[in-house]
């Protein structure tokens, strides 16, 4: 047994909260894997004009106030997210509110952005020294009285500071918060990123919604058609569920929250055939959801996406998973002919 293995399996026995804190204080400390492997050619992706040396990405809320992104980016990740961040600091909902589903490979939290606010984040990513693509996850207080003004704040405020911005109006665990996703409010929500977007200094970063897993394929194709009107530059598809399979075993399993993990693979990997079906190859997808081997990342790819993102599998599989993963990947991509990765986006 490795060392991180070893450390991973402790980390298990622990309170799931206090397992995340001191994972975060041992990446800052420097005690986190280093993946010094140069990645396999195959692997390399543009998205968005993002050029990713491999496209298996860390999904937001994992490093919330952008404590580590150094760290996260030695591990092997071609991208890492960093929030979700919100203007003004939170403490989210009480305790407990991170449960591990160890028998479901699979995690519920109710959360409820919990983090430090823009100011605390921005003055944390200005202390940056490794290069790497880095994006923001947006979200909004949950007691403010526009919720929309929150997204642009959080845009401009870091503007520069970030290669990309994610829009999340898809987070369970913000009351309401999912109501953006309906179609005037979308519509509302994305002219005004647009507009806060055309004020900006150039080069501008790309901006990607974040969506739910829990919609249908005509809310799939809307959301699509709405984001390429408003020129938003990619889909992110998606967020934690709050459907509850009858297939769970773990007591937990009836908590209230999102639900993520291995259960989330395949109806995530559904809504994300729908976007690819709707984009026709308009709108660049970023696949989330269960992913936690090469075969898993490599179905997301064949079903649309351009690059995927995982963190739940972290919990169970430990923090050398992302490098793994690309071996796995990029085996499965040469095995079945493909020159590149993009050569396999939708394949399926």
């Amino acid at each position: 047994m490795s060392v991180q293995d070893a450390v991973t399996g402790l980390l298990r026995t622990l309170d799931p909260e206090t397992a995340h804190s001191l994972a975060l204080r041992g990446l800052a400390m420097g005690l986190g894997p280093r993946d010094r492997t140069p990645d396999d050619p195959v692997l390399a992706i543009e998205i968005a004009g993002l050029k990713l040396p491999n496209p298996i990405g860390l999904a937001a809320g994992f490093d919330k106030d952008a404590r580590v992104p150094d760290a996260l980016l030695a591990c092997g990740f071609g991208m890492i997210e960093l929030g979700g961040v919100t203007p003004k600091p939170q403490p989210g909902n009480p305790r407990p509110r991170l449960f591990r589903l160890s028998e479901d490979r699979a995690v519920i939290n109710r959360m409820g952005f919990n983090n430090r606010g823009l100011d605390a984040f921005a003055h944390n990513l200005l202390r940056r020294r490794q290069t790497g693509v880095v994006g923001v996850n947006l979200g909004a207080n949950k007691d403010t009285g526009d919720r929309t003004e929150d997204y642009v704040t959080g845009l401009t405020r870091l503007s520069g500071l970030a290669d990309y911005f994610a829009v999340n109006v898809s987070s369970p665990n913000t009351p309401g918060l999912r109501n953006l996703q309906s179609e005037d409010a979308l519509e509302d929500l994305l002219g005004r990123i647009a507009k806060a977007r055309a004020g900006l200094p150039a080069p501008r970063a790309p901006v990607f919604l974040k969506v739910a897993p829990d919609i249908s394929e005509t809310e799939a194709g809307r959301m699509v058609e709405a984001c390429i009107r408003h020129r938003i530059d990619g889909l992110i598809v998606s967020n934690t569920t709050l459907a509850r399979p009858d297939t769970l075993r773990s007591p937990y399993a009836r908590e209230a929250g999102g639900l993520s993990g291995a259960p989330l693979m395949t109806p995530s990997t559904h809504v994300l055939g729908w976007c690819h079906q709707a984009s026709a190859g308009r709108l660049p997808l970023i696949g989330v959801g269960g992913v936690a081997s090469g075969a898993e990342a490599y179905a997301k790819i064949r079903a649309g996406a351009s690059a995927v993102q995982l963190y739940s599998a972290l919990i169970f599989e430990g923090p050398g998973l992302a490098s793994r993963i690309k071996t796995d990947l990029a085996i499965r991509l040469k095995a079945d002919g493909f020159a590149r990765v993009a050569d396999a986006v939708g394949a399926a």
